[in-house]
């Protein structure tokens, strides 16, 4: 059974103040043992780094916005303990002239003390951040603020050494000012060119609004039906393409598009340019949107060991199942109780099969508290957009159906045309088998999970067998046992056998 610890018993609230070039920013968290959840998030858009290029200050009118947003985010939380509390500051902060007076009148008028992280530790958190919305990222992360752009190579769960700091954020480039194009280019090559060897991968994890805004636009361009920025993956072409067409575009134009953030708009077209260059000189072939980065980084940073050694997505399963009323224990004696059988069936998803399968066992009592009549489409709504890490966008749709039929023998969810344009129909049919599964089980030992213990689920010579301990033989009486036993041997196309 895969490795768990009692989640709800370490949860605990964490906020993080970021100040950055282009935003400052508070988010508050609730950690539920390796699982990280937002649960506010407020920022104020003060362009510190705005003159930075061509006075090496801070903006002055950006650090007078920047100060009555950290007042507010003081008070906001007022009576937390300084140890919940992190602030760190970024490439703006950093570099400006005027940046350590910055922080003592921040000191001064709100008692933060606040970290100023160099350039390899901002890449080292951004690539932590990566890992801890998916930890078995790999290739190259890239963190584009307002000022800076860090890249750094993961490996493994770990970065795999110091990354570096360029300056390569829209202000730095020359934002607000129109787009030179050509010229820009031609910087942004200077810059890369001593580091592409290094850094050249197939794989590109990118960091920072800008580019998520960039990822949602092309949603919007191509009809994406699950708009979840997270682990959202663009091919070379697509994003090549994106790039190209914010880039080219006049201000006018980009204020009439759909999807974009007119609050972006002076900086999004130095973004896309970034963006371009980096895929086409470092040869990124996908590129996969993290909303996680630094302020997360700095979370999993602070967490022992062996929590950071579980499994995001499956804490975050049992955590979301937890709050909504659900047995505790019941989603790992879930896992023990079907893993045998569906170890056996070949697999959907690769290595990732027993993960997925441990998952939906956590997510059985998700419907626990919601009306009969509704409880799969809910479940289903639930699953497809909760703020889960560790997981992309097909896992995302096949934990949901599996979710929608855990509590249904029908065949098609909600938003049917939604999962069959990201999942094929091999893996709808296995989630249809494993909601089935975890549905008689649930049912079979009346959601007690000492009670599963006298039973077996076995898979052998395209048989389906459902067996009880001696002594325990009227587990297997009654209709509704026998109904979902049958529901689940047909999703899996086998014959039925009650011992």
């Amino acid at each position: 059974m895969w490795p768990r610890g009692d989640s709800r018993g370490e949860s605990r609230q964490a906020a993080v103040i970021d100040v950055g070039s282009n935003s400052v920013r508070l988010v508050i968290y609730r950690l539920d043992g390796r699982a990280i959840w937002t649960v506010y998030n407020e920022k104020a858009l003060a362009g510190l780094g705005r003159d930075l290029p061509t006075t090496g200050r801070l903006s002055p009118d950006g650090v007078e916005v920047a100060l009555n947003a950290i007042r507010r985010f003081r008070a906001t939380l007022d009576g937390w303990s300084a140890e919940d509390v992190t602030a760190a500051a970024t490439a703006a902060v950093r570099e400006a002239a005027d940046g350590t007076a910055f922080l003592k009148r921040v000191r001064e008028e709100t008692g933060l003390v606040v970290r100023v992280l160099s350039g390899e530790e901002e890449a080292r958190y951004a690539a932590l951040g990566v890992i801890a919305g998916q930890p078995d990222a790999g290739g190259v992360v890239g963190d584009l603020g307002g000022s800076s752009l860090e890249l750094v190579t993961l490996n493994g769960a770990v970065p795999a050494e110091e990354g570096v700091s360029l300056p390569l954020g829209p202000f730095a480039l020359g934002a607000p000012r129109p787009l030179d194009n050509d010229r820009i280019r031609r910087v942004i090559e200077d810059w890369l060119s001593p580091h592409a060897k290094r850094f050249a991968a197939r794989e590109f994890h990118a960091v920072g609004g800008a580019w998520r805004n960039l990822a949602l636009f092309h949603m919007e361009l191509a009809d994406y039906p699950l708009h979840v920025a997270h682990q959202y993956e663009m091919s070379r072409a697509d994003a090549l393409s994106v790039s190209r067409l914010v880039a080219r575009q006049s201000r006018a134009s980009l204020e009439r598009m759909q999807g974009l953030s007119k609050k972006r708009i002076e900086t999004l077209p130095y973004s896309a340019v970034v963006l371009e260059a980096l895929i086409e000189r470092l040869g990124f072939e996908r590129v996969i949107i993290s909303a996680f980065g630094v302020r997360e980084g700095l979370l999993l940073e602070a967490m022992t060991p062996e929590v950071r050694r579980r499994d995001p997505l499956i804490e975050g399963c049992e955590a979301l199942a937890a709050a909504r009323g659900g047995a505790s224990e019941l989603g790992g004696a879930l896992e023990a109780w079907l893993t045998p059988a569906f170890e056996r069936l070949a697999p959907v998803f690769g290595v990732r099969d027993p993960v997925l399968v441990a998952a939906a066992c956590r997510l059985a009592d998700l419907g626990a508290l919601l009306h009969p009549d509704h409880r799969a489409d809910l479940a289903f709504e639930q699953v497809l957009r909760a703020p889960i890490a560790g997981m992309n966008h097909p896992e995302r749709a096949f934990l949901a159906s599996v979710a929608f039929a855990r509590h249904t023998a029908a065949a098609t969810p909600p938003e049917a045309t939604a999962v069959a344009r990201v999942i094929g129909a091999e893996r709808r049919q296995r989630a249809r088998a494993l909601g089935a599964a975890v549905r008689l089980g649930c049912d079979l030992s009346g959601r007690n999970p000492r009670l599963l213990e006298k039973s077996s689920l076995t898979l052998q010579d395209e048989r389906l067998t459902l067996t009880a301990a001696d002594g325990w033989e009227d587990m297997l009486l009654g209709e509704q046992t026998t109904r979902r036993a049958q529901t689940l041997a047909s999703a899996l196309k086998l014959k039925l056998e009650l011992r």
